[in-house]
C-alpha cells in the first residue's frame, strides 16, 4: 500500500514539474496533479513489474525498491501530462 502512495505522489510531483517545464503543455496546477497522479500510478506499477519491485514485496520495501517507485511515478506523471497536454493542445486548434 505503501508503494502505492509513493508512487501516486512522486507522480504529482512530476506532473506539476512537466507543467512548469512544459509550460505550452500546462493543465495548471491541479489539472497537472491529477494527470500526474494517475500517470504515476501508471508508471510505477509497470516500472516495478519491469524491475521485479511491485512482484516481490521484500524487495520493494528497500531503498532501491522506493527510489524505483520514487522514479516510475515521477516518469510515469510526466509522460502522462505531456501526453494529454499535447492532445488537449492538438483539439484546441
Amino acid at each position: 500500500m505503501e508503494q502505492l502512495i509513493i508512487q501516486l505522489v512522486s507522480g504529482a510531483i512530476g506532473g506539476n514539474v512537466a507543467g512548469g517545464v512544459l509550460k505550452n503543455l500546462s493543465l495548471g496546477t491541479l489539472g497537472n496533479s491529477l494527470v500526474g497522479i494517475l500517470g504515476g500510478g501508471i508508471g510505477g506499477q509497470i516500472l516495478g513489474m519491469l524491475t521485479g519491485g511491485a512482484i516481490d514485496g521484500e524487495a520493494a520495501s528497500g531503498i532501491g525498491g522506493i527510489l524505483t517507485q520514487v522514479a516510475g511515478g515521477g516518469v510515469g506523471g510526466g509522460v502522462l501530462l505531456a501526453v494529454v497536454g499535447a492532445v488537449k493542445s492538438a483539439m484546441g486548434k
